[in-house]
């Protein structure tokens, strides 16, 4: 066969190889603790479950609209104003099945030959995979140069030219599990002033796991900017939806139609039941993201301070999500040959810095999104491992 040249530029996401590997072992009798996967360990709310059942005894198992139904795109607006105080058109809200469609589509607006992306580093890994998929050139800001993995506003802004068509930003961050907070974003926001050809694809999937009561800074608080703006957003983290494949995104007018176009020739539409789940979660209580945040915050502590305890081993507290991302430089160790080490020798599953970016060597990706018990076996085995 002869295939295209641009499949060679396709990534990965390391976390599903980590997965195989684990289970593979645990398949031979190894015990293994899971901290690898970014999906929540808590069932889907029960009115949400319900509304998916109740949508498919009424009949709604067929096709739908590509964009959504009307009734899912105008529970996001209701929730948008509800949480922002901000009113949007339902229209430029588009459902898709998950978040990697709108992460895809985006750069493919925008991403060929000549054109400039501008990314984080380490970033979720679909974003480069996809940069260079469209064979345009990455621009990324390394995050590892802050000591608590933040963006700096003037950095971003003055990696700019006239070839750069998107900006990508992830607030909170995945893998690092940092937070950048409103002040910062608003000397961005009033630097993208500048640049009006310059688009922003703002990726806010993890707006509800903000911690210590902070302030989502999400760019809907910008006006002035929402006809250049890319909100990824969904259900998969705040309502552990993860394997219902539903995810909203907000886009510039301009950009709807040629997006919807991208849904027709890709998925056709988004599984019809599982966005009437989407309308309860949206519609409905507040409850189980509140008690999922209680049992993450004490989870982020527990391992924050075990991380720490860990010879050789330094990590800066997460602001957001559910991941911690220690530097592993001072146990001599790449990151790489400590998650090989920690999966064969202490039974924990955990992914290496690199799959998230080229200047991650010294760093491993901790997911807290397991039980207090496993987070501290964990951390024990880990112990142990290092201070053999």
């Amino acid at each position: 066969m002869k295939l295209a040249k641009n499949l060679e530029n396709l990534g990965t996401e390391s976390a599903f190889s980590v997965l195989a590997e684990a289970k593979a072992l645990e398949a031979k009798g190894n015990p293994m603790i899971h901290l690898g996967l970014g999906q929540p360990d808590f069932k889907t709310p029960k009115h949400v479950v319900e509304a998916a059942k109740k949508a498919l005894d009424d009949g709604h198992h067929g096709y739908v609209m590509s964009n959504g139904i009307p009734e899912c795109r105008q529970a996001v607006t209701r929730w948008i104003k509800k949480r922002y105080n901000t009113d949007v058109d339902f229209e430029r809200i588009l459902i898709m099945p998950g978040g990697k469609p709108t992460m895809s589509y985006a750069i493919q607006c925008f991403g060929e030959p000549g054109a400039e992306i501008i990314h984080p580093t380490p970033a979720f890994p679909i974003y480069e995979s996809m940069i260079n998929y469209t064979g345009s050139t990455s621009v990324p800001y390394d995050l590892t140069e802050d000591k608590d993995l933040k963006f700096n506003p003037e950095k971003i802004l003055s990696l700019i030219t006239d070839k750069t068509r998107l900006l990508i930003l992830i607030n909170p961050n995945n893998p690092t599990g940092s937070f950048v907070e409103k002040s910062d974003i608003d000397v961005l926001a009033e630097g993208l002033k500048k640049y009006p050809h310059v688009t922003i694809l703002s990726d806010e999937i993890y707006s509800r796991q903000i911690f210590d009561n902070k302030e989502m800074p999400t760019f809907f608080n910008y006006p002035e900017l929402r006809e250049r703006l890319i909100v990824l957003e969904g259900w998969s983290k705040a309502y552990s939806m993860t394997g219902w494949r539903l995810g909203w995104s907000f886009w510039p007018k301009e950009l709807v139609p040629h997006v919807n176009k991208l849904l027709i020739n890709s998925v056709s539409c988004v599984n019809a039941a599982a966005q009437f789940a989407g309308i309860a979660a949206l519609d409905g209580p507040d409850d189980s993201i509140d008690a999922m945040m209680v049992k993450f915050t004490q989870r982020r502590d527990l391992i924050h301070k075990g991380l720490n305890d860990l010879p050789g081993v330094e990590c800066s507290l997460p602001g957001g999500a559910f991941y911690a991302f220690p530097n592993i430089k001072g146990t001599g160790m790449t990151g790489a040959e400590f998650c090989k080490k920690a999966m064969h020798e202490a039974g924990v599953a955990i992914v290496p810095g690199t799959a998230f970016g080229k200047t991650c060597n010294d760093y491993v990706r901790f997911s807290f999104a397991a039980s207090q018990d496993n987070i501290s076996q964990a951390l024990e085995n880990v112990k142990k491992m290092l201070t053999k």
